[in-house]
């Protein structure tokens, strides 16, 4: 079987422009399809690399691994590596899935027409198998998302939780927030948000009801003693959220946060963020609690 460089080459920037494409639709990035290309290219040449063999680069799991961390930073431009983490991590998934459906086609196909060297599958029907495998890899994946969403039902959004500040326990019900990932930037341990009412019989009134002044360095209208004993312990909190991109919360160190779930309960250190309205108009839950809590 004769087979083409400059034809492997096109076939693979085609499959790994199919799967970052897949994996951008996946995390809802923005799709930039030049950045999106030159990654493609790149994994072509290591592709053509490795069916010419004269380097045995294809044996080297770190330097695939390399490869592919290269692959996502460029296509996807991750700000942190949170981002880079979960956007590697779908990419994998993708090219996992894809990877399958590809392998059970070519012997759907037509096996005899098939040549594998040095990892890589090669011949007549690659193309084909190529568009029909995203198609099917594309709804496997999107049908398999759907029905683990589908599988968290509302009581598990919700958790109870106990939190200790100035040996005061307060009890309330939490929503847990997936987007919440908020993080004290000094010490890096995570926020719990609650309202403000619920702090009313541990930290005085005079400062809970004047929050904006407080971070705004407006705070002159409570007793210098209050001021003293409590101002000390409030931590300032930047965060972004829709409608806000600097925003900065009020936050302080409790003693201990107790997550009560169905399946037991768990000891975490937490700041509370302090929040000056409700979360919710009829009081369903008064904490969003970040998922990494848990």
């Amino acid at each position: 079987m004769t087979i083409y460089i400059d034809v492997v080459l096109i076939e693979n920037i085609i499959m790994n422009y199919i799967i970052l494409v897949a994996t951008s639709i996946i995390l809802k990035l923005k799709i930039n399809h030049i950045r999106i290309i030159i990654s493609s290219l790149l994994g072509a040449i290591y592709s053509i690399v490795a069916y010419i063999g004269f380097i045995k680069i294809y044996e080297n799991i770190i330097l695939k691994f390399i490869l592919s961390i290269i692959i996502v930073y460029i296509a996807f431009n991750p700000q942190n590596m949170k981002k880079m983490w979960k956007d590697l991590t779908i990419f994998y998934l993708t090219s996992f899935v894809f990877g399958g459906v590809a392998f059970a086609l070519i012997y759907i196909v037509k096996p005899q027409n098939i040549l594998m060297k040095n990892g890589m599958f090669l011949g007549t029907y690659t193309l084909k198998i190529i568009i029909l495998g995203a198609i099917i890899s594309f709804i496997i994946i999107i049908v398999a998302f759907r029905i683990v969403k589908n599988k968290i039902s509302k009581k598990d959004m919700f958790c109870n939780v106990e939190i200790k500040i100035n040996n005061k326990l307060i009890k309330t019900k939490a929503m847990i927030d997936t987007g919440n990932f908020l993080r004290e930037p000094i010490t890096n341990i995570p926020v719990i948000i609650i309202e403000h009412t619920l702090l009313y019989e541990i930290i005085p009134k005079e400062i809970l009801n004047n929050l904006e002044k407080i971070i705004g360095g407006q705070f002159t209208e409570v007793p210098h003693n209050i001021k003293e004993e409590y101002i000390s312990k409030l931590k300032l909190i930047p965060y972004s959220s829709l409608g806000k991109q600097n925003g900065m919360l009020l936050g302080i160190k409790s003693e201990y946060v107790k997550i009560i779930t169905e399946e037991g309960e768990k000891i975490e250190e937490a700041i509370i963020g302090i929040y000056d309205k409700s979360l919710t108009k009829r009081g369903e839950y008064r904490a969003l609690l970040g998922v990494e809590l848990l």
